[in-house]
C-alpha cells in the first residue's frame, strides 16, 4: 500500500504524491531501512531501562498513533511523521517481542525452534488480514482510510497484548542491571546517544540550507546508505572491544556476524515485494481470476498465506529431524534460504521476457509462483534466525542480538527498495538476473562455510 500511495497521482478520486519510481523506491528505502534500524536502540532500551514486556506495549502504541496520523491526511510532512512515529514503535516492539518468545523456554529446549514457527505463523496471519482489509480500502475507497484501518488493527493488538498477559509468566519483566549505580551510568549513554543523533540532524538542516548537500528523499537514502556501511562496522568493533566474551562466547558472536550479512543479503532479495514486486504487479501483471479483478495490495496477503499454510510443516519437520538425528544445521538453513529466494526471482526471468518481446501483462502464475518459493526460502531461514539468535547471544546481550538480527533486516530492505527503484531505469530481465546471481554467490559461500560455522556454534543445538 505504501508505494503505490507514494506513486499514485496527485489527482483523480484517490490522489497520492505522484513520485516516480525512483523518488518512492529511496523513500520506501529509507522508511523500512529505519523501520528494521531502531530496533537496535530498541532492544538496548529494553535491556537497561523498561524490560522487554514494556517495551512491546510502548512500542504499539506509538505503531497505532503514526498510522493515525498519516490517516488525517497532515500533507507529505504528517505523511513523513506518521512514519516516524511507526518506526520507533516497531524498534520497541519487533526485537523485544522476539526475545520472550525466546525467554519462555530453556536453552536447550527441542520446542523452542517450534515456538518460533508458531510464533511466525501468529505474525503471518496479521500479514494476511492487513493487505485484504487495510489494501482493499485503501486502494479501492482512499488511502488514509486504509492507514486508518492499520491502526485500529494495532489498537485490538494492544488490547489482546494486555489481556493475554498472564499467560507470559515472568518473560520480558526484567532489566539488565537495578543497581542503581548502573542505572545512572545506563541513563548517562542515552542521552548521550540522543545529544549526537540531535547534533547530526542539525548539521544535516545546515548542509541543506548551505547548498553543500540538497536534502531531499533520495540524497537522505544515500546517507542512509553509507549509515549502512559504517554502522555495523563500529558497532561490532565497539562490541568485542568492551564485551569481556570468553573463547565459546567470542566464536558464537563471530557466528551472529556472518548470519547477518547471509540475512542481508536474503532480505535485499525477499523485501522486494513492497518495492520492486509490488510495481510488477501494478504494471505488468493482469490482476484478475475468471475475469474478477483483484487489488494489487492482495497479493501482500499470498506469502502470509503460505506461511499459515507451511509453518506446520516445518515445525513437525525441525523436531522430527532432531530426534532421528538427521537436523540440519543453522548456516545449512542458511544457505538453503538463500539459494531459493533467488530462484524465485529467475522464476521472472521468462516473464519479464514475455513482456520486453510483446508489451502485454502476464498472468497471476508468474507472482504465485515467486511467492511460494519465496515463502519456503523464509521459512527455512528467518524463524531460523530469530532462534538462533536467541540461542547464540551471551544473556546479558541478548536485546542488542535481536536488534543486529534486524539490522540485517533493515540493510536489506534498504538494498530491496533501492533496487525497486531502478524498476523504471533497467529492463525488468537484468534487474532479475542480477538478483538471482547475487543470491547464488551468497548460498555456494555459505554452504562452504557450513563445517566452520558449527564449529563456531558449538553444541547449542
Amino acid at each position: 500500500m505504501l508505494v503505490l500511495y507514494m506513486v499514485a497521482a496527485v489527482t483523480g478520486d484517490n490522489p497520492g504524491f505522484g513520485m516516480t519510481a525512483m523518488e518512492a523506491g529511496a523513500m520506501y528505502a529509507l522508511y523500512v531501512s529505519i523501520v528494521y534500524l531502531t530496533n537496535l536502540p530498541g532492544g538496548w532500551i529494553a535491556d537497561r531501562f523498561l524490560g522487554a514486556r514494556k517495551a512491546v506495549l510502548w512500542g504499539g502504541i506509538l505503531i497505532a498513533i503514526g498510522n493515525f496520523v498519516i490517516a488525517a491526511s497532515l500533507g507529505f510532512g504528517g505523511f513523513v511523521v506518521g512514519l516516524g512515529f511507526i518506526a520507533i514503535g516497531t524498534g520497541l516492539l519487533k526485537p523485544n517481542v522476539s526475545t520472550m518468545v525466546g525467554s519462555l523456554y530453556k536453552q536447550g529446549d527441542v520446542k523452542r525452534d517450534s515456538a518460533f514457527q508458531i510464533f511466525y505463523m501468529g505474525i503471518n496471519i496479521g500479514a494476511l488480514l492487513a493487505p485484504l482489509v487495510a489494501g482493499y480500502f485503501g486502494e479501492r475507497v482512499d488511502w488514509s482510510l486504509g492507514f486508518l484501518v492499520v491502526g485500529f488493527g494495532m489498537v485490538l493488538g494492544l488490547i489482546q497484548y494486555v489481556l493475554g498477559a498472564k499467560h507470559l509468566g515472568d518473560a520480558g519483566k526484567f532489566v539488565q542491571s537495578e543497581d542503581p549505580e548502573e542505572v545512572k551510568k545506563q541513563k548517562k549513554s542515552l542521552r548521550g546517544a540522543t545529544m549526537w543523533f540531535a547534533i547530526a540532524m542539525i548539521l544535516l538542516v545546515i548542509v541543506h540550507n548551505t547548498g553543500i548537500y540538497p536534502i531531499n528523499v533520495i540524497s537522505l537514502s544515500n546517507i542512509m546508505g553509507f549509515v549502512f556501511v559504517i554502522l555495523p562496522i563500529v558497532y561490532f568493533s565497539a562490541l568485542f572491544s568492551r564485551g569481556n566474551f570468553n573463547k565459546q562466547e567470542r566464536g558464537r558472536v563471530i557466528a551472529i556476524i556472518v548470519l547477518y550479512l547471509a540475512a542481508t543479503l536474503f532480505w535485499s532479495a525477499f523485501e522486494q515485494a513492497g518495492s520492486t514486486l509490488t510495481l510488477f504487479a501494478d504494471r505488468n501483471t493482469d490482476n484478475s481470476i475468471f475475469s474478477w479483478t483483484f487489488p494489487v495490495t492482495w497479493w501482500q496477503s499470498i506469502n502470509a498465506w503460505f506461511i499459515i499454510l507451511l509453518t506446520p510443516v516445518f515445525a513437525w519437520l525441525w523436531v522430527y529431524m532432531k530426534k532421528k538425528n538427521m537436523a540440519l544445521s543453522i548456516p545449512f538453513k542458511f544457505a538453503i534460504g538463500l539459494l531459493l529466494v533467488g530462484v524465485g526471482f529467475l522464476i521472472l526471468v521468462p516473464a519479464a521476457m514475455k513482456i520486453e518481446a510483446t508489451g502485454t501483462r502476464v498472468g497471476v502464475i508468474w507472482l504465485l509462483s515467486l511467492y511460494m518459493v519465496h515463502t519456503v526460502a523464509e521459512l527455512f531461514l528467518s524463524p531460523v534466525g530469530l532462534s538462533a539468535m536467541t540461542k547464540l547471544a551471551p544473556q546479558r546481550i541478548v536485546g542488542q542480538m535481536m536488534g543486529i538480527w534486524f539490522l540485517g533486516a533493515a540493510t536489506g530492505n534498504y538494498i530491496g527498495g533501492r533496487i525497486g527503484g531502478l524498476f523504471e531505469t533497467f529492463p525488468l530481465k537484468t534487474i532479475f538476473l542480477a538478483v538471482f546471481g547475487t543470491s547464488l554467490v551468497a548460498a555456494l559461500l555459505m554452504f562452504f562455510l557450513v563445517p566452520w560455522m558449527k564449529r563456531l556454534i558449538g553444541d547449542i543445538e
